[in-house]
């Protein structure tokens, strides 16, 4: 998969099937919209492509974080590559895009710098100037051009529309199941292990891998959760608690895992932890007594849950989600 990050990288391409939206997910829902878009690409002899931006425009406009992550950047490049995209589009949202006239935007962005032929957008698309564009806006414009688009209705799973505002809200209450039903994987958070303060295997016997909170992804429901691991293209059964140590002191949020059966030192190692399913929220116990003891019962809960998957040969495909 070819990689532009700016329009002045593209120069001379072949004529384009694109995928439009924000992909921030990378969930059913533009799953759905990625394989059209790889569908008509093949149908008309064209490449397939995705236009994204960089950063998301609700953060631009702020000029904050409002919208968190709900996968790393090399994650989306890796997802896209393996769903058949050739070109991906990964462009700055600036002053520069942010001004362009919905007319302008597909004439001189879409036409003349991704040689689009056909697009592929959501139901609730918009673009240009203040969102002025809308899907329907697009089908008709793009239509006296001779390109034909698709517009693709909600994504529903059990009734729900798919979406990454509706999956941010699950990872925030800790349902993690649904939200890997809405994401097609588990929601994953990576970071090299760092050393805590030694209470985990010291004291209650419980030794973690430390991982502090990346500031730019969404943030899970603070609590204990069944999770699995991947260190070294390795997969291990795990437990992960999510949250600030409240029967220790106060803390800044980390993620800490404990990995059953599991022995090696990994510190500075980069580990992938993929939540399963949430155990009980956070909890401020009496002492580090009765911490020891709810952490034993989180174990088991894990354990079972862990052999149940394993009994269904559920697996995540070596940390690939």
């Amino acid at each position: 998969m070819k990689i532009f990050y700016s329009l002045d990288e593209i120069g001379e391409i072949e004529p384009t099937a694109v995928a439009l939206g924000n992909f921030d997910g990378v969930h059913r829902g533009h799953q759905v919209l990625i394989g059209e878009a790889v569908r008509l690409a093949e149908k008309n002899g064209l490449k397939s492509a995705v236009f994204t931006f960089s950063n998301h425009p609700k953060n631009v406009l702020a000029g904050s974080c409002v919208v968190k992550n709900l996968i790393y950047p090399e994650e989306k490049i890796r997802l896209l590559e393996e769903a058949g995209i050739d070109y991906m589009f990964s462009l700055d949202f600036d002053k520069e895009i942010m001004h362009r006239s919905p007319e302008a935007f597909v004439d001189e962005i879409l036409i003349r710098h991704f040689r689009m032929k056909a697009a592929v957008c959501g139901f609730n698309f918009t673009y240009g100037f203040k969102a002025a564009g809308t899907a329907d806006s697009l089908r008709a414009y793009a239509a006296e051009h001779g390109i034909e688009v698709s517009v693709i209705d909600p994504v529903r799973v059990d009734g729900d529309v798919v979406s990454s505002t509706l999956i941010r809200e699950l990872i925030g209450k800790g349902q993690m199941d649904r939200v890997s039903l809405l994401m097609g994987r588990p929601y994953m958070i990576r970071g090299e292990v760092v050393r805590g303060n030694q209470i985990g295997s010291t004291v209650l016997g419980f030794p973690t891998c430390n991982v502090t909170l990346d500031p730019n992804m969404v943030e899970p429901k603070r609590g204990a959760y069944v999770t699995r691991s991947v260190i070294g293209g390795a997969e291990y059964p795990s437990m992960t608690n999510v949250g600030k140590k409240p029967t220790i002191g106060d803390y800044q949020t980390n993620v800490e895992t404990h990995i059953f059966d599991f022995n090696q030192d990994v510190y500075g190692e980069l580990i992938e932890v993929f939540f399963l399913s949430m155990i009980r929220p956070e909890e401020k116990f009496s002492g580090l007594d009765a911490l020891k003891v709810q952490l034993g019962k989180d174990c088991d809960f894990a354990r079972a849950r862990h052999a149940v998957r394993q009994k269904n040969n559920v697996i995540l495909g070596g940390g690939n989600g």
